[in-house]
């Protein structure tokens, strides 16, 4: 799963609502296809790992697949049945932070529709809503 090798802060304050649009990260860079979000979220590593799991073994591991988001904030989470205080819980998890109109996947190599079918199976698999793009 993705996850960053070093951290400046080890437990940081998980803040408000995901607020505006995306203005970087936001057209197709390296691609012809693209997943794009439509709403605000918070993405983990394991969902990452998921959708890109669904895409690269529906196209046979054909094409190429580029992850154009990365999960860099880190989530705690305290002990099941741990009483009040005692401190900020152990890191659990690592969240990528998605804001709408991040391109969240990219691809190329492969047909439209092989691609469009992969980046379907791939959205199901996010907690967020997407679509289907392409490289004018």
């Amino acid at each position: 799963m993705l996850m960053p090798k070093k951290v400046k802060h080890r437990k940081i304050q998980r803040g408000g609502k995901i607020r505006g649009t995306a203005h970087r990260g936001n057209e197709i860079s390296f691609g012809s296809f693209g997943l794009k979000s439509m709403g605000a979220s918070l993405v983990t590593a394991r969902q990452i790992e998921a959708s890109r799991r669904a895409m690269t073994r529906y196209v046979q591991r054909g094409g190429k697949i580029w992850i154009r988001i990365f999960p860099d904030k880190p989530m705690t989470k305290k002990g099941d049945e741990t009483p009040m205080g005692k401190g900020k819980g152990a890191v659990d998890h690592f969240v990528a932070v998605v804001k709408p109109g991040t391109m969240l996947f990219e691809m190329d190599g492969v047909k439209r529709e092989i691609a469009k079918e992969a980046m379907r199976l791939a959205a199901y698999k996010l907690n967020v809503k997407t679509k289907f793009v392409e490289k004018e």
